[in-house]
């Protein structure tokens, strides 16, 4: 009877260890899966084969224009202020706003009846003064034949002579005050100074103007040809100085973005002082503008050409790039693989990078598609100077 009961309890006993064992081993298990390392990821796929597409130039040799660029602001060839010079009533108005004027054109006309009234009292005048000359003259011939008679004395005669001599006097003052008249009533009709473009008219047909008007009567501005004030750094003065020594220096006139040439002229001078406070010189320049594509007041990006490199090597300047041992470019094998080749670039001109060492001629650089490449890496040429 006891041996039955410890046998029973030695069974249970074994049940509930067994149990606890298998409870533990699960447990172990769970802690062991969530707190092992991760399991590496399966390797990566191999990068594509595949060869990068890239555009190409070859490197050659041209000839390269070197040009120095300033901001400039064009400005009239001449510019005249029409005023009237004398005082009077503004009859007629010729000329039409915006009108193309040549010298010598009737602009407008100043009521002439006053300065003609004056004109005819000076006629007028000169002709009582030797009408009294001739009878002085007359005066003094009688009294140098009376005078050898001794009719008369000699102090007459000189009285007569003296009186002869006013006259003459009087008549050169009125020649004089004619051609004075003349003058005055010539400034009556206002006539253009030069060849320009009228601008706004200022003072309307009616009115009574006055040489003090400020603002005259129209301003004719001088557009054909036309000037570009620019200014460059004065450290660049020396060298404009010696290329414009050598021969007639060309200046372009581009539109402010840089994406348009509006004319091609020559540089005129170098102002003769540099400004203290912007360390700049002025300089001049004269464009044709035969189509008006120059206005005055227009701001404009004004590329001085100062010397031509001739027959440098050249490649286009998005073939260069820049890295911590300096500039480089990507150079094509015949095998279509790259090499990073060093590079000294001595200008930059016109889209252009003039290489002065690291580069031979007729050598393959890659101009698009860089950010891709690694040495050795394969390209395709995509461009059609490569096909």
């Amino acid at each position: 009877m006891v041996f039955t009961v410890f046998l029973e309890r030695y069974i249970e006993m074994r049940w509930l260890y067994m149990i606890l064992i298998l409870i533990l081993a699960a447990a172990g298990f769970g802690l062991r899966e969530r707190f092992a390392a991760p399991s590496p990821p399966p390797p990566a796929k191999s990068p594509s084969s595949a060869p990068v597409p890239v555009t190409t130039a070859t490197a050659s040799r041209r000839n390269v224009p070197i040009f120095l660029q300033g901001l400039g602001n064009v400005q009239a060839y001449n510019t005249v202020t029409i005023r009237t010079q004398v005082d009077g009533q503004l009859r007629q108005v010729v000329f039409k706003e915006g009108q193309e004027v040549h010298e010598g054109d009737v602009l407008a006309q100043i009521d002439p009846r006053p300065f003609q009234a004056a004109l005819d009292q000076t006629l007028a005048k000169k002709a009582q003064d030797e009408a009294q000359l001739a009878n002085a003259r007359h005066d003094v011939e009688r009294y140098a034949a009376l005078v050898s008679k001794q009719y008369v004395t000699g102090q007459q005669l000189d009285t007569a002579r003296a009186q002869a001599a006013q006259f003459e006097a009087a008549v050169q003052g009125d020649e004089a005050a004619i051609e004075n008249a003349r003058v005055t009533l010539g400034y009556t009709t206002i006539k253009s100074p030069l060849t320009g473009r009228a601008g706004i008219r200022q003072v309307d047909q009616g009115n009574i103007v006055h040489p003090g008007d400020a603002s005259g009567i129209v301003v004719i501005t001088q557009v054909q040809p036309i000037s570009v004030l620019f200014t460059l750094p004065e450290e660049k003065v020396p060298e404009v100085a010696k290329a414009m020594a050598a021969k007639p220096l060309v200046v372009q006139a581009l539109s402010r973005d840089g994406t348009q040439r509006l004319d091609t002229g020559r540089l005129e001078l170098i102002d003769n002082q540099i400004d203290p406070a912007t360390g700049t010189a002025r300089l001049k320049a004269t464009f044709p503008n035969q189509n008006n594509t120059l206005w005055p007041g227009q701001f404009v990006n004004a590329r001085l050409q100062i010397a031509t490199l001739s027959q440098v090597l050249t490649v286009p300047a998005e073939a260069i790039q820049h890295g911590p041992q300096g500039s480089f470019v990507y150079g094509i094998k015949d095998d279509n693989t790259v090499v990073v080749s060093p590079v000294t670039v001595t200008k930059t001109s016109e889209g252009q990078a003039v290489i002065g060492q690291g580069l031979s001629e007729g050598v393959k650089v890659v101009t698009t598609g860089q950010y891709r490449l690694q040495p050795g890496a394969h390209v395709v040429v995509t461009n059609a100077e490569a096909k």
